[in-house]
């Protein structure tokens, strides 16, 4: 079933092409996507993570395939509650701007804790209250590295459709603004798995001998 799960989520991958309105923005939108169904595959196949953690990864790649699909800055969320409730949260909140990129940013620090307080735990021999802090950190400065990494591609292959791509939208603010987001989720996390041990690490233990 595991597998099962990682398969669905890279066959997901060609099929966001279909009626993509930006082919071009979505092919390097899905290079991290690609990297990140090739670690899970060689996670699940060598270090047999635990449920989950692996759940947390399989659904923040969806989320991004979703914004993926939509260079984060055109997901039809309003669309679809218009569809569904007659309103669209834009109106609701009184938005300016699509804010999917602010969502999976803040659900990078809630899906990420889990899956790196167990690679910490497993690899680094961290107590689960020290992988559980040193999560929080690493999101952070994944969520940072990625950032500059995102934004350097996109003026390098796209730079047209870089603020697009990026999901800036017009906000100078826009990379710290996520980076909050994604502390405010690990922060949120941080309380169910301070104490968290998961059930995997003797297994991974003995899968790396």
């Amino acid at each position: 079933m595991r597998l099962l799960a990682i398969i669905a989520t890279g066959i997901a991958i060609p099929l966001s092409f279909i009626g993509a309105d930006y082919p071009n923005e979505l092919v390097l939108q899905h290079v991290p996507t690609v990297a990140g169904v090739a670690m899970l595959v060689i996670a699940v196949v060598r270090f047999h993570p635990s449920s989950l953690s692996l759940g947390c990864c399989i659904a923040f790649l969806w989320l991004h395939l979703i914004g993926a699909r939509w260079i984060y800055s055109y997901v039809p969320y309003d669309e679809a509650m218009q569809f569904l409730t007659g309103h669209t949260l834009s109106d609701l909140f009184d938005w300016r701007r699509n804010h999917y990129d602010r969502l999976v940013h803040f659900a990078s620090g809630c899906l990420g804790v889990p899956p790196l307080s167990e690679f910490l735990q497993v690899f680094c021999r961290a107590t689960p209250l020290a992988g559980a802090c040193l999560a929080v950190v690493c999101v952070l400065a994944i969520g940072a590295a990625y950032e500059v990494i995102e934004w350097q591609i996109a003026m390098t292959f796209s730079p047209a459709m870089a603020e697009s791509y990026n999901g800036q939208q017009g906000d100078i603010w826009d990379a710290q603004k996520d980076l909050a987001l994604a502390w405010i989720g690990a922060m949120i996390a941080l309380p169910f798995f301070y104490r968290w041990e998961p059930s995997s690490i003797s297994n991974s233990a003995i899968s790396m001998q």
